[in-house]
């Protein structure tokens, strides 16, 4: 099903498409909807398959939430997830979690007095406890990486002594010693400052931007909670590392950076507070993959399955294809040398070798500069076969994805040919 989820993956999917023919929609049909076929599953086999690469690397467990379905009202589904990324070369590892979260409106007046392990909060803890297991399979160091709704009190007093925390942070928090978050580095003098390429966004196009970087430990103190006796079992404050990067001269018609970072890290010196903005962006590889998931790519959000099973498993089957097309994405550099294997079947590498040398060109610029053996050489075929010409930049995850789809058609044609 994973094989066919990509190869009809552009323009959307659908039960009808993925199955290919009467009989393939009948088959996908039983799958989606066997009793004994839950996301839960797939997403453990698929962090088995991540837990095997992680070993000597310091993975970025990356986490957040798309929503998948929404009335506009009371009623929604989201997908919260967690990915693996090598904090060194930028490669895609794998899944790590996903939960689903089924949404009914009216509850949010009664959040204060629930308990936490009742609230859809407790997610972000979940999903950080399940990162701490990669360090028994080897992994050097795990940095677990959210955005603003990863702020949560708990996820800092309760983290795992196996993971590092970084969090960008949403509540101007009270501080020992008096004072506030978000006022407290108003007299700390700047470390230095370093420029960034941000990437386009809706109504602001890619640009460059200088950040003025200070930071300074903070100790945050225990927020109160009414739900009775939840207070008391935890610590009366945690000790992090705030780290600031604030834009610096901002155009006038530009939304300015202003990160507020909280971090398990030591940082002291320029130098590790640039790592700690750098591991922070790589959080926009998880924005990537709802991207690819959603309108952009599988279209998860117009499939007319329904919920409670069958949808579900399509979803976390979609989520496993997305992360494959962009492991492609992230490698096609070839930063981190992973073998063709990680993405085809080995007696591909012919055909795809073959298929190559039809589209290189005579410079340079338009020859595959990769291993025939490596994920990056395919990945540098899909991306051609998508349309990129070498020129103008580097592939994105809708091209490769498009080329991807020509590939796999090719590749069953030669197959076919070879048998006959």
């Amino acid at each position: 099903m994973l094989a066919r989820l990509v190869s009809v993956g552009q323009s959307g999917i659908s039960v009808r498409r993925v199955g290919g023919d009467r009989a393939g929609e009948i088959r996908i049909t039983r799958f989606l909807r066997n009793r004994r076929v839950i996301p839960e599953e797939m997403v453990a086999t698929a962090r088995l398959r991540t837990a095997g690469l992680v070993k000597g690397r310091h993975v970025l467990a990356i986490q957040d939430t798309t929503s998948l379905r929404d009335d506009g009202r009371l009623d929604s589904l989201s997908l919260h997830a967690m990915i693996a990324v090598d904090a060194g070369d930028g490669a895609l590892l794998g899944l790590i979690d996903a939960t689903f979260l089924k949404h009914v409106g009216g509850k949010k007046s009664q959040r204060a007095v629930r308990a936490f392990a009742d609230k859809e909060s407790r997610r972000w803890l979940d999903s950080t406890l399940t990162a701490g297991e990669l360090a028994a399979h080897g992994a050097a160091c795990v940095t677990v990486v959210a955005d603003r709704e990863g702020d949560i009190y708990e996820e800092f007093a309760c983290r795992p002594v196996e993971t590092e925390l970084l969090i960008r942070a949403n509540y101007d928090r009270a501080l020992k010693g008096g004072g506030t978050l978000y006022n407290c580095l108003d007299e700390v003098p700047e470390l230095g400052r370093e420029v960034i390429d941000l990437p386009a966004k809706p109504g602001q196009p890619a640009r460059k931007a200088v950040l003025a970087l200070r930071t300074r430990q903070i100790s945050l103190l225990r927020p109160r909670r009414k739900y009775p006796g939840e207070e008391a079992e935890l610590p009366k404050e945690v000790t992090l590392t705030l780290v600031e990067a604030r834009e610096v001269d901002p155009a006038a018609n530009i939304s300015p950076v202003h990160w507020r970072l909280l971090t398990t890290h030591q940082v002291t010196t320029l130098a590790s507070a640039q790592q700690i903005t750098g591991l922070y962006r790589q959080r926009w590889t998880i924005e990537q993959l709802f991207r690819l998931m959603k309108a952009k790519g599988f279209n998860i959000e117009a499939v007319r399955v329904v919920e409670g099973g069958p949808f579900e498993n399509l979803t976390a089957a979609t989520l496993v294809a997305a992360i494959q097309v962009l492991q492609m994405v992230r490698e096609r550099d070839g930063a981190a040398g992973r073998p063709l294997e990680d993405a085809f079947n080995p007696e591909d590498h012919s055909a795809i070798e073959a298929i190559c040398q039809t589209l290189e060109g005579k410079t340079d610029r338009q020859k595959n500069p990769h291993p025939s053996r490596s994920l990056a050489y395919a990945a540098w075929v899909c991306a051609r076969l998508g349309g990129w010409t070498g020129y103008y930049g580097k592939p994105g995850p809708i091209t490769i994805l498009q080329g991807l789809l020509a590939l796999r058609a090719m590749l069953k044609g030669w197959r076919i040919a070879r048998d006959v």
